[in-house]
């Protein structure tokens, strides 16, 4: 066994082999593989080849069976009204059999009556199986004709049938039942027709002109209510598929998108009274039908607005809204001439989602307004703001003038969104909350004036205010600040929006009829009033601090001390021959021209501004003097010895304050009424005390002329001094004020006279208001 092995595995040479055997010896066996694998893919192929083949040939048999199947479809149906006619045809014969057999017998019953003819009774009076034939012949015809979809021709024909059947009228000799029965596969058919109509309108490819045919045929079919609400719906659809398409620019676009929204909901509106309009003519039901589906889609336009639109804090979410206000009340003003006023309920429904959009807004207004970051650099500064407020913004002042640009660019960036129909409607709205903000900004300058915890009356603000105002000139700036924004430009800002709104309304009208607009000169005018007490209050802040600071002493100590009139030598009181007011009202004029010089530099070309002020000052001086009660407490003190000489000096201090209001030109009549009030209890006081008024006090133009004269003293002694300065501690006047008796009243600017002081009475000057005076 061992040799044969041998033998296989090396075979000898003189042995013949054949070539199939070496082949598979020694071929390669990546040869084999190959030769393997090529059979394969020749069997694969022919594989392959023969399912093309089975396919083909199965999809043919395939579509030759659904041939197969459509035409069986349409024999069976065919079968069906086959049988059902022959049935109908069989149920007629056995009542035509029974009625006839019912008249045999009446005839063969009623010998009396002639005999007729059979032949001319059959000419006459045609068996009712002849017409139970037509109608059987006009019921197959109807089939025909709504198999092949011939809604136009089954229309005519069953309208036809209807006018002219006596058995569809309810008239005729036939039975109950066979009329009924007839009756009924009638409405089975029209019902039929009816329902191939309406699948006709739901195609969404359908055209408008055939839409209108078929609601046409529903009408003629007595189907109106449904033609019409058929109309609607296909409409809202088309609506709909046109606002899908549009949805997602909304973010591409989203301040015009509200703009295009509308315009496709009021196009929609549009068309479709028109067409309801001559389809249906003017029918009352149809029309009201019309208004209440245009009201719903207001209703669904409004939420789609809202849902899209940006965020509600955001500009371009006032700018969308404003858009969407202009756009849809122009489209409403259109629809009027339709009949369609829509106009009401749009901003019934818009008004909450545009208050809404207005309260964000100027909400973030206000936030950017202690932003100590910088605007947006898309808020250009007008040059018309820099000009104005530049002025104020030298060295220290600069974050100042800054504060006011900012709250201008803040307000002018708000309206510039605003269009003019939104101005129309939402107008007393915007004005409203533009005055909220100047309120806000004005506490805002409060807060930053010095002292403000002594007003009790002011709002604390959550906001950290970026800047102080420590020196006059800045205090002053803070004022002529707020005088430019309230006097110039905030007017002309809001001036020049409502302008355009005025001219947009001449050159087209808009269903504005029934709603008030601030587009009116008068109306800005009584809005700025409305701005003043804010300012007023502003103004009334730094006078109290003012004059609060020159009354009292760092120490706490006042100043403007009763005591100063008790003097018993009177040698405090300086009073001689060339009597001078007391020392406190001194320093209060020399205080005034100091500060009347700084506004003259600050305030440059504010002159109204820097009178109103000196005058407030003024005012408020004696003011404080009218209400202090602890210094009207020590001359009602009976154990405090006083001296004629105190109210003398009293009398006259008086009267050099009024002089002072009168010299700087400012108005100065409810400085009189004060110190005639204050002049009138000193009297009153001083008279309960056993003082006699009359036999110590010279006549008032005594008093007037000491005044004017202490006035030119004081001037001079000003201008003879380089340094003439107030110690607001230690109140000095130079020594010259007291020496000089050369001057007179008539080096002074000539006043108007006016009543005695003393004479006043305290009846008509009670409560005096601080209000604006105008000369």
């Amino acid at each position: 066994m061992e040799s044969s092995e041998e033998d296989d595995d090396f075979p000898s040479i003189e042995r013949i082999i054949p070539q199939s055997k070496v082949d598979s010896l020694y071929q390669s066996h990546t040869e084999k593989g190959i030769r393997k694998l090529c059979c394969e893919l020749l069997d694969l192929k022919d594989a392959v080849e023969n399912l093309c083949g089975n396919m083909q040939t199965k999809f043919l048999a395939f579509l030759r069976i659904s041939e197969e199947a459509v035409e069986m479809e349409h024999e069976l149906i065919e079968l069906q009204k086959h049988i059902s006619s022959q049935g109908i045809l069989v149920q007629d014969l056995m009542t035509g059999l029974c009625r006839e057999l019912e008249e045999w017998k009446q005839s063969n019953g009623d010998n009396h009556e002639p005999q007729q003819d059979p032949e001319i009774s059959e000419l006459q009076d045609p068996l009712p199986s002849e017409r139970d034939d037509e109608k059987m012949i006009f019921l197959e015809h109807i089939d025909v004709l709504l198999a092949e979809h011939k809604v136009e021709e089954a229309l005519e024909a069953l309208d036809a049938e209807e006018r002219n059947s006596p058995d569809l009228k309810g008239s005729g000799d036939t039975s109950l039942g066979e009329v009924s029965q007839y009756k009924c596969a009638f409405l089975k058919r029209k019902a039929m027709l009816e329902d191939q109509l309406v699948q006709i309108i739901e195609q969404p490819s359908v055209s408008v002109k055939e839409m209108k045919a078929t609601l046409s045929a529903l009408i003629k079919l007595g189907k109106g209510p449904l033609a019409h609400h058929l109309l609607l719906k296909s409409n809202k659809l088309r609506l709909q598929r046109s606002i899908e398409v549009l949805l997602p620019s909304c973010y591409v676009c989203p301040k015009t998108f509200s703009a295009t929204l509308s315009k496709l909901v009021f196009s929609i509106i549009s068309l479709t009274t028109k067409e309801s309009a001559s389809i249906f003519g003017d029918n009352p039901i149809y029309t009201n039908r019309i208004v209440q589906w245009a009201e719903w889609e207001i209703e669904y336009f409004v939420r789609l607005v809202k849902e899209n639109a940006p965020s509600s804090e955001t500009v371009s979410a006032l700018r969308a809204a404003s858009i969407c206000v202009q756009a849809s009340l122009n489209y409403c003003s259109m629809l009027e001439s339709q009949g369609l006023k829509l106009s009401k309920l749009l901003l019934v429904l818009l008004r909450p989602y545009i208050e809404e959009v207005l309260e964000l807004n100027f909400r973030r207004a206000r936030r950017l307004l202690f932003d100590l970051v910088e605007l947006d650099e898309s808020l250009l500064v007008s040059p018309h703001f820099v000009s104005s407020l530049s002025a104020f913004g030298t060295s220290s002042e600069s974050i100042l003038a800054d504060s006011g640009m900012r709250f201008m660019c803040i307000v002018e960036d708000i309206l510039e969104q605003l269009t003019p129909l939104a101005i129309t409607h939402f107008g007393g709205n915007i004005l409203s909350r533009v005055s909220q903000l100047f309120d806000t900004y004005m506490d805002a300058l409060i807060k930053a004036l010095p002292s403000p915890s002594d007003d009790d009356n002011l709002t604390e603000l959550k906001e950290v205010i970026p800047f102080r105002a420590e020196t006059d000139s800045e205090q002053l700036a803070i004022l002529g600040i707020a005088f430019t924004i309230l006097d110039e430009l905030l007017p002309n800002a809001l001036m020049i929006i409502w302008k355009r709104q005025n001219e947009s309304n001449e050159q087209k009208s808009g269903p504005t009829e029934d709603v008030p607009s601030p587009n009116t000169t008068t109306d800005l005018k009584d809005w700025r009033r409305h701005l003043q007490p804010s300012f007023d209050k502003l103004k009334d802040h730094f006078c109290r601090q003012y004059v609060l600071s020159f009354i009292y002493s760092r120490e706490g100590k006042t100043r403007l001390n009763a005591r100063i009139y008790l003097s018993e030598d009177g040698n405090d009181l300086y009073w001689d021959s060339d009597s001078l007011p007391s020392l406190p009202f001194q320093a209060l004029f020399v205080k005034l021209q100091q500060l009347a010089t700084v506004a003259g530099d600050v305030l440059l070309g504010k002159d109204k501004l820097q009178k109103i002020l000196l005058a407030r000052l003024t005012e408020t001086v004696v003011m404080w003097l009218s209400d202090e009660q602890e210094f009207w407490g020590v001359f009602e003190d009976d154990s405090i010895p006083i001296q004629p000489v105190g109210l003398l000096q009293l009398i006259l201090d008086m009267h050099f304050t009024v002089e002072i209001a009168r010299f700087a030109g400012y108005p100065s009549r409810h400085v009189h009424q004060i110190a005639s009030a204050i002049i009138a209890r000193a009297i009153r006081t001083f008279s309960a005390r056993g003082i006699d008024p009359q036999s110590e006090l010279p006549e008032d133009e005594w008093f007037v002329e000491t005044a004017k004269l202490a006035i030119n003293k004081l001037l001079s002694a000003e201008s003879e001094s380089e340094t003439y300065e107030v110690d607001e501690d230690h109140i000095m006047l130079p020594d010259e004020v007291v020496t000089d008796s050369d001057y007179s009243a008539s080096s002074l600017s000539t006043v108007e006279s006016f009543e005695s002081f003393a004479s006043a009475s305290m009846g008509e000057l009670d409560s005096p208001m601080f209000t604006d005076p105008e000369n």
